[in-house]
């Protein structure tokens, strides 16, 4: 039984009728579904990009043919790797691809500067170790030991977080497909059954941490997931992921869609470092990237729901644009201040709800 008392489901749950109505449509149109694999690639695709025929809604927005490289490559030897600026949804779609593959998203491992080998391949019950010797009952099973024996998606949170050392435990797993446990035997091994691959995702800010070596790069295929600059689709990304996250509080509060627009737009214009009307503006170095447009309307509809009207105005979003701009570089006030002085101004002459938004900002970012 699944729980409601959560404060965000894994995907196969969240969108559990989807995948039982795309499955049940494999089962009548005789689709192939590859060995280890839920969803045929037909399926998996319309999971991802939505399907309007069978209620299936679309879930990433922004490159489609890369959706479609990502699956051929999951069908194949190598690993997936999605690189892309912080924020551009990498993680999103590793989490559904793995949803529709596999049917589940927590065989998961997150790179860290403290990741170690246990992590990666297996550790031990150690209690039980030293009373019974090596066996299955003292062995424990890391996420990716799990997704061999499964014949499921693993996926590799920041990578290049982990040390060199650490990363290239998943070169001979990739190549030979295979794990060895030498405590069991000089031969013992765990094979991978039909369906195991990895998704890995890193940062290309962070690229350079931890370079990952040559022998691993060439075990993955690499995608880069692009900052979205299609105004309407970032419009309806951020609406829809709004939504979700607002959950039944979202009755309880309205969203207009033009203030959503008026959020794009500067996210936007900020991110590129130009306006829509070619003026140059200069980019914090923070990340302005779809996903913190999220949180900043996410932050402003609680604003307005529990401190204002229940109606969320362009105040609210200039106003917490500033836990989301305004990090660790002094610079970037200076550069909001720009932005708003000689770009927000002009515009709110002309349009209230600029002019909404340049009132708040008016005493932020000093």
């Amino acid at each position: 039984m699944v729980s409601t008392d959560e404060i965000r489901r894994p995907a196969e749950d969240r969108f559990a009728a989807e995948l039982t109505s795309l499955a049940d449509a494999d089962g009548r149109a005789g689709n192939d579904r590859p060995p280890g694999w839920l969803l045929s690639p037909r399926a998996v695709r319309a999971f991802v990009l939505g399907d309007a025929e069978l209620g299936v809604s679309r879930k990433f927005y922004g490159d489609d043919p890369l959706v479609d490289r990502a699956i051929v490559s999951l069908l194949g030897r190598q690993g997936l790797m999605l690189v892309g600026e912080p924020g551009t949804a990498k993680s999103m779609l590793s989490e559904l691809l793995a949803a529709a593959v596999s049917g589940d998203t927590g065989l998961t491992i997150q790179g860290t500067a403290g990741t170690t080998e246990d992590h990666i391949r297996y550790s031990w019950n150690y209690a039980l170790l030293l009373a019974e010797g090596p066996s299955d009952r003292s062995l424990v099973p890391s996420p990716l030991h799990q997704a061999l024996v499964g014949g499921k998606i693993v996926r590799f949170e920041e990578i290049t977080r982990c040390a060199p050392e650490i990363q290239d435990n998943l070169v001979s797993i990739l190549s030979d497909k295979q794990l060895m446990i030498p405590e069991f035997g000089p031969n013992a091994r765990v094979p991978a059954r039909p369906g195991f691959n990895i998704i890995a995702t890193a940062n290309l800010r962070d690229r350079g941490v931890n370079e990952m070596s040559a022998a691993l790069k060439r075990r993955f295929n690499f995608e880069t997931v692009r900052p979205i600059t299609d105004h309407a689709f970032e419009v309806e990304l951020v609406s829809g992921q709004l939504t979700e996250e607002l959950g039944e509080r979202g009755e309880e509060v309205e969203v207009p869609r033009e203030v959503i627009r008026l959020l794009v737009t500067a996210f936007q214009e900020l991110r590129s470092g130009v306006t829509a009307g070619g003026t140059p503006v200069k980019s914090p170095e923070t990340v302005m990237s779809t996903a913190e447009a999220v949180n900043v309307a996410f932050a402003a509809a609680l604003e307005a729901r529990y401190l204002g009207n229940g109606v969320v105005s362009a105040a609210e979003i200039a106003r917490q644009i500033s836990g989301v701009a305004l990090k660790d570089n002094p610079e970037d006030a200076r550069r909001l201040r720009f932005y708003v002085d000689n770009i927000v101004r002009e515009r709110a002459r002309t349009d209230p709800l600029w002019k909404d938004f340049f009132r708040a900002a008016a005493d932020l970012w000093h």
